[in-house]
């Protein structure tokens, strides 16, 4: 089985150095396509893949194609790949608000899987939620849950109205912690510890944080209600931010995700 990444950002990349790593592939066994000769050139003193800047010297070789370019990117992309492709190939696509059916029609292939990677996905803690077109079989599923696991833990939903509603979840949530975790730095900041320390405090606390949610069942309400007591310090921040609206704020910038990305699969151009 060969695998083509088209696309050798971050996300690309990250996949390209998961997928090595599985079982069902060796490192010779996936080609990189980008079109920044300066990038391919940093991969190939890598030596880790074989690299590529033309589609028509890697597309007819592959068994799995993997779309990893920014959805502005697709309409071109895909009419350049349809003379070149056969009807034996899957497309993988973690293109934001491309749709399965866009994908097909501009590439003339029926076997696509949609998904919605996350940026932890680099260190192997992503998740990624992903949906197929019922001409993939079993076997091919399970094949492309492996792939995807290799950065993480994969979920298949059922339809793609869950990949939108990923993307305002799982695909864009790590922004959200990391506007919570800037704002928390600066209030440490402020209050005089310094840069390092503030750091600290912080990652360390929604380290343990997670770490306790994740061992436990107990809801995110009832984690609070242990650590806030009445007339306490920590049921003072959260009257705060009860008074503030902030959780219905947080609610709809996810929604805010969600809408952008089915807006993205009702434009007819991406340029």
């Amino acid at each position: 089985m060969k695998i083509l990444v088209i696309g050798a950002g971050n996300m690309g990349l990250t996949y390209a150095e998961g997928m090595s790593k599985s079982k069902l592939l060796k490192r010779r066994n996936i080609m990189v396509l980008d079109t920044s000769e300066e990038k391919l050139e940093e991969l190939r003193k890598e030596a880790k893949f074989d690299t590529f800047k033309e589609l028509a010297e890697c597309v007819p070789q592959a068994d799995i194609i993997f779309l990893a370019v920014k959805p502005y990117h697709a309409d071109g992309l895909m009419m350049k790949m349809e003379p070149l492709v056969n009807k034996g190939q899957i497309v993988i696509s973690i293109m934001a608000g491309v749709t399965i059916n866009t994908i097909k029609e501009l590439t003339g292939l029926k076997k696509v899987v949609r998904a919605m990677p996350n940026l932890p996905a680099k260190i192997g803690k992503g998740l990624t939620s992903f949906v197929a077109s019922e001409e993939i079989s079993r076997i091919e599923l399970l094949t492309i849950e492996s792939l995807l696991d290799t950065t993480g833990k994969s979920i298949l939903v059922s339809d793609e109205n869950f990949i939108d509603a990923s993307t305002g979840i799982s695909g864009s949530d790590p922004a959200y912690v990391f506007y919570f975790m800037q704002s928390m730095m600066e209030a440490a900041l402020k209050m005089g510890f310094s840069k390092n320390v503030s750091k600290v405090l912080v990652s360390q606390t929604f380290t343990g944080a997670i770490e306790l949610f994740n061992r436990n069942d107990l809801s995110p309400n009832s984690w609070m209600d242990k650590v806030a007591s009445k007339g306490g310090t920590t049921r003072a921040a959260l009257d705060s931010m009860e008074g503030n609206n902030v959780g219905e704020l947080i609610k709809e910038a996810a929604f805010a995700a969600f809408e952008r990305a089915i807006e993205l699969g009702k434009e007819k151009s991406y340029v």
